[in-house]
């Protein structure tokens, strides 16, 4: 009887055990992490096979090695020549099919390019600049145009911007109208490549967008042209485009509001030369403005004591000459909420640089201050008031300076109780403090730069640029000379040159439209690294300018 018993019992235990061990199995996890997918997907059978000629098919299928995805296809894939029905595109798993919906022209080489259309589905990747060449006649077209994408401002090779050509009877009507036929990518290394191209006169271009519509119209991208057609008789290589942004032919304003503090803010489409603003209506509120530009003079805040109208309306000048005349509407009792407060020119350590006076900058006009809510404590002890001045700059009235002698081994701080400071529009700040230290003298350098110019009869403009290639200091020089930088903080920086054509003392764009190219720059190819308390010598010869095709 035990015997039964336990080999029931077995019976039993077994399929259980069995059921845990495969739940156990269905339950393990694929391993965590590894290395990413970076590779796009690869062409393994294509039906008709790719530069078929006496082409006939209706339609073609092409197998991938993994599973894939269309993307932006109807802005990606272009077919040259264009036909008057598109084809259809559809993707399924690692095939993509492509149905002629239009009659194909006789002897007649057409090439289908995808640009960044075809991903893969897991990571994305981008099959770039893939092209299918099929002709129906029995030759296929098979010149190219090659050549390199710079960036004409920083002289760095350009990746992902989109190379166009337009045959040259069809450019005018085509550019800026309508995406092109026949394109190409750059790629790392800005480089690219127009393949199977038929004998033909062609315009070229460079577009670096900011939607991906292969259209320039939009005054941020990025354009290069060739200033001559390309007679394509015979492979062209070594084609230089050089991409710069273009300034606005026609001035607009690019954006006009009421801001939540009551000013007036307006965007300008490109910067201007010596602007300034009148308010025409109502007039009797002109002389009680305050208008602050932008360093780039593309922006212009306005402050108004008086808010108490329905609409206003203000006039734009650029040296004088007016420009532009523009209208806001407001409720004539709208509230605006304000707070009061302040940045100052000290870095990110909270460091104040050597030999420089503090500088408040406050988010309204000041209309006047309270000295004796104003306190400067050095190592925790309170400056005597007579010790330091506070002084409005009568040029930009949220700008206030203290000065003070300063001591590197002192720390400091400047409290600002409430009430301390009152705007145009009587608001007072809140109590605010602010602590910091002046910089040590040994951490700035001076730099000498000898700059020895090809021509002394042509202009040039030498800019002092940090890493990120901010221009720090801007000098326009005609004969060989040295130029000064002084108290400019240890790190690496480099040295740009305008090729100043028109001298001006600035860089100055091109225009696609009058075949204009930008002014040439040199980006010198030393890194120029200042140590703690050095003064640098360094020696640049500006190479003569190469012209621009």
């Amino acid at each position: 009887m035990l015997n039964k018993k336990r080999v029931n019992y077995y019976n039993f235990l077994t399929p259980f055990i069995v059921l845990l061990f495969l739940y156990g199995c269905a339950a393990q996890q694929p391993p965590q992490g590894g290395p990413r997918d970076l590779t796009p997907p690869k062409l393994l059978k294509a039906v008709p096979a790719n530069k078929t000629r006496n082409f006939k098919a209706k339609e073609i299928d092409l197998q991938f090695d993994e599973f894939i995805k269309l993307t932006n296809q109807y802005q990606e894939i272009s077919m040259s020549p264009a036909m008057e029905k598109a084809p259809e595109y559809s993707s399924n798993k690692r095939d993509l099919k492509i149905k002629f919906k239009d009659t194909l022209q006789k002897n007649t080489t057409y090439v289908i390019n995808f640009g960044k259309s075809i991903q893969d589905v897991n990571e994305s990747n981008v099959m770039k600049n893939f092209t299918y060449v099929f002709s129906t006649g029995s030759h296929i077209d098979s010149l190219s145009i090659s050549g390199t994408v710079t960036n004409t401002l920083t002289q760095e090779k350009e990746k992902d911007v989109t190379v166009m050509i337009f045959p040259l009877k069809q450019d005018s009507l085509l550019f800026g109208k309508k995406k092109p036929s026949i394109f190409t990518t750059t790629d790392s290394s800005g480089n690219f490549s127009l393949n199977n191209l038929r004998e033909d006169d062609y315009r070229i271009y460079a577009l670096k967008e900011t939607a991906p519509n292969k259209i320039f119209d939009n005054d941020i991208e990025l354009i290069a042209f060739l200033k001559k057609p390309i007679h394509l008789r015979s492979d062209t290589s070594n084609v230089q485009l050089n991409l710069f942004k273009q300034l606005p032919e026609k001035f607009r304003f690019a954006e006009k509001r009421f801001d939540a503090d009551g000013k007036l803010l307006f965007v300008f489409n490109k910067s201007l030369d010596n602007p300034s603003m009148k308010v025409i209506y109502p007039a009797d509120i002109d002389k009680q403005k305050q208008v602050e530009f932008s360093k780039t003079k593309d922006t212009a805040s306005v402050y108004l004591r008086n808010m108490n109208f329905d609409s206003i309306r203000v006039a734009l000048y650029d040296k004088g000459k007016p420009i532009d005349t523009v209208s806001l509407s407001k409720r004539k009792n709208e509230s605006f909420k304000r707070t009061l407060t302040f940045q100052y020119n000290i870095n990110g350590n909270s460091l104040l640089k050597p030999n420089n006076d503090l500088k408040l900058i406050a988010s309204l006009p000041i209309e006047n201050f309270d000295n004796s809510q104003i306190t400067l404590n050095e190592d925790s002890i309170a400056v005597a008031t007579s010790d330091y001045t506070l002084q409005k700059d009568t040029g930009n009235l949220k700008h206030i300076y203290l000065k003070y002698r300063w001591r590197q081994s002192s720390k400091y701080e400047i409290i600002l109780n409430e009430g301390a400071f009152t705007s145009i529009y009587g608001d007072k700040n809140k109590r605010i403090s602010k602590k910091f230290q002046v910089d040590k003298t040994e951490n700035y350098s001076t730099l000498t730069v000898k700059v020895t110019v090809p021509d002394p009869a042509k202009a040039y403009v030498v800019e002092l640029m940090n890493e990120q290639k901010a221009v720090l200091q801007s000098n326009p020089i005609t004969k060989s000379t040295p130029i000064v930088y002084s108290n400019y903080l240890t790190g690496k920086y480099l040295i740009r040159v305008v090729y100043d054509e028109n001298k001006n003392g600035k860089w100055d764009s091109g225009n696609v439209r009058q075949k204009r190219q930008p002014e040439n720059t040199w980006v010198s190819p030393n890194v120029i690294s200042l140590r703690p308390n050095w003064e640098a010598e360094e020696s640049i010869t500006i190479p003569k300018e190469t012209p621009t095709p």
